[in-house]
């Protein structure tokens, strides 16, 4: 602690006898309402400070000094720990500090005796430090409250209920952090939906962590890392407060524990994150032509330029109107991502194949690739390894394509990509077309690799054969995609779509063989049927959708008015306490709360399930928290008509617990 340098300014010649000052910071004990006999009320510490003052949170950082309390209470009172608002950061000639820069409240709980009656005398003894950017002083005084005893309501409810939102919020799993030589990592539980906007961590012990120097974030799914510059000590635990950046911040112990070694750093990348990226992109689009989805594309465009005769003029034009499809279609995809990221869905690179009939269009091509390599049907356009609009419409293919597979280089390229303004952003999802395309640019524009192509001949036949085992296997995973996005229903649609089209297209095929027009009906024909079971798909899927929604949405708001009323009305109740920074709360909700089968099992014997959201610090979900000595969430009752107190459900839950409640109804 730098406390000398504080206290310098406050020699002064004993002889000039200064006027008594009035303190910078004047300290208030408030009650909340009247002290019940044998109950609890909850106490303010209301710390009024002068405009360009400050005070000190707990830990004050690298100089100031900790509120201290001695209390006189009456003989059979208690009182709990201060609870601390969530601090501010302030930088003075180098030196942080801990600080609160306006009015705030220390809150505790009083723990009235049974026997008190008339007034109970609350007096304290408290010394704290008031400074400004230039002075410190020292300051002193007595707090004091006579607190009515009697039954009654809260009084002051709607400021307390402001302070309590001040709080941090305890988190409901633990956090985690390990030490190296020089540098302190926290692995802190923290769904990924929740945005951060500059998040710190104000460590409650001092020693551990060097306040000056900068902290690191990174985000790894459901994880959120604090890198911290480690200072001294070896500490055995690690508690403190995470600033959320928005005002509010979450109650962290860590215990030792593994944390995660990757992640995405928070915050813009510098210069050097941006031209790493579009190298990593680069290569990934190269690296991504041997992956099994891609090469037989690149395979036939090497053979149509074998076949072409090595026209270097024909090669180059083919070349380019390739790689400006493949630019483009990486490009568009890119954009598209953006655009879903602004209108704040959480996506990632591939973020169409989220569409189950995205996948059955990659089903449909892929079928109709492998059979075109198997020599089953020929269309022109892929027989010259030409779309309709020359090779511009194979690059875009192979773009569309390659999404489906994972290359090297491609996460951190990607990951980086998102973090950038727009148009950095479309710069490296541009790279990756590129990258796709470099191999047949090679191949155009070096004549010494185009004249190293094999001849043609019967060889080719039957490598386009083979190259259709890669393309098959694209094809099954679109199948296995299907089924993990849209369930049996979707699978069963791919199946047979997928095998009523190939069926059409080797009749066209054998059509074609027998130079016979109508060959070129039932290639439409299955053009046709692809078009109308993506139609079919969606419909489905978009009815599907609409009724889980309305499972997870028939939850209705919590309060207690509506418990009563529900079990009145003769219904069980299922209420669940929740926050959307809670990881195990989001667990408990996806894997037991909204399934369709127990939300079908609830409806059906009259369950009504009740939500209290407390993301935001709701205070009367705080008193009711309190009140089942709990300090946050997730909290689980279940409540039966004629019972006086509801089930205390475990914080980890399974299906099968609230489907058996559910059906103890008759």
């Amino acid at each position: 602690m730098i406390i000398w340098l504080l206290f310098c300014s406050l020699a002064s010649p004993a002889a000039a006898q200064p006027a008594p000052r009035e303190n910078a910071i004047r300290p208030e004990l408030i009650a909340e309402g009247p002290a019940t006999p044998g109950g609890e009320v909850e106490l303010a510490i209301v710390m009024h400070t002068s405009p360009g003052w400050h005070g000190y949170w707990v830990n004050p950082g690298d100089a100031g000094l900790p509120m201290e309390i001695k209390w006189q209470l009456p003989e059979g009172a208690g009182l709990g720990p201060l609870r601390f608002p969530v601090p501010d950061r302030l930088l003075v000639a180098g030196i942080v500090n801990y600080v609160y820069e306006r009015d705030h409240a220390l809150l505790t709980r009083l723990t009235v005796p049974k026997d008190a009656s008339g007034v109970l005398p609350l007096r304290a003894d408290a010394q704290w430090l008031a400074c400004t950017d230039k002075v410190c002083v020292p300051e002193r005084g007595t707090i004091s409250l006579d607190l009515p005893v009697g039954a009654g309501p809260a009084t002051d409810r709607a400021r307390f209920d402001e302070w309590r939102r001040a709080l941090p919020r305890p988190l409901a799993s633990p956090a985690r952090f390990a030490a190296t030589k020089d540098k302190l990592e926290i692995a802190i539980p923290l769904p990924a939906s929740v945005e951060l906007d500059q998040p710190y961590f104000f460590p409650a012990d001092d020693g551990p962590i060097d306040y000056a120097a900068p902290q690191g974030f990174r985000r790894k799914g459901d994880v959120l890392i604090a890198e911290l510059k480690r200072r001294r000590g070896d500490p055995g635990g690690l508690s403190g407060v995470l600033a959320l950046g928005d005002g509010t911040g979450l109650q962290i112990n860590a215990v030792p524990g593994e944390v995660p070694s990757d992640g995405r750093y928070l915050g813009s990348p510098g210069t050097s994150a941006v031209v790493y990226a579009i190298l990593g992109a680069l290569l990934g689009g190269i690296l991504l032509n041997l992956m099994p989805c891609v090469f037989p594309i690149l395979a036939l465009k090497a053979f149509h330029l074998a076949k072409a005769g090595g026209g270097e003029r024909e090669a180059r034009r083919d070349a380019l109107g390739y790689a400006a499809g493949a630019v483009i279609g990486t490009g568009a995809l890119g954009l598209g991502l953006l655009a879903i990221r602004a209108a704040g869905t959480e996506a990632g690179w591939a973020f169409q194949l989220q569409d189950p009939r995205t996948i059955l269009l990659l089903l449909l091509l892929t079928t109709a690739i492998t059979m075109n390599l198997l020599r089953l049907f020929e269309l022109p356009a892929i027989a010259a390894s030409a779309l309709p609009s020359t090779s511009f419409g194979t690059g875009a293919l192979a773009a569309f394509v390659a999404t489906p597979c994972a290359g090297p280089f491609l996460g951190a390229a990607l990951g980086t990509a998102l973090l950038l303004p727009a148009a950095g952003s479309l710069l490296v999802f541009a790279a990756l077309g590129l990258g796709l395309a470099i191999p047949f640019l090679l191949l155009a524009f070096v004549p010494a690799l185009r004249s190293r192509l094999p001849k043609p001949g019967p060889w080719m036949v039957r490598f386009q054969r083979f190259l259709a085992i890669p393309m098959a296997a694209t094809a099954i995973g679109c199948l296995w995609l299907l089924w993990r996005l849209g369930g049996a229903f979707a699978l069963e649609i791919g199946l047979g779509t997928a095998a009523m089209f190939a069926a059409l297209l080797a009749t066209g095929g054998y059509l074609q063989r027998k130079e016979k027009q109508t060959g070129y009906l039932a290639s439409l024909l299955a053009v046709v049927v692809g078009a109308a079971a993506i139609w079919t798909l969606g419909t489905s899927m978009t009815h599907r959708a609409a009724d889980a929604e309305r499972e997870r949405q028939d939850s209705g708001a919590w309060s207690e008015a509506t418990v009563k009323a529900d079990l009145a009305a003769g219904n069980p109740v299922f209420v669940y306490f929740t926050a959307d920074w809670c990881l195990t709360c989001k667990v408990n909700e996806a894997a037991a709360i909204n399934r369709a089968e127990v939300r079908k099992t609830l409806r059906a014997k009259g369950v009504i399930v009740l939500a209290g959201d407390w993301t935001n610090g709701d205070p009367v979900i705080t008193r009711f928290l309190e009140s089942r000595g709990r300090a946050g969430v997730p909290l689980y009752l279940w409540y039966e008509p004629g019972q006086a107190e509801p089930e205390e459900l475990p914080q980890l839950l399974t299906p099968a617990m609230l489907v058996e409640r559910a059906e103890r109804r008759r």
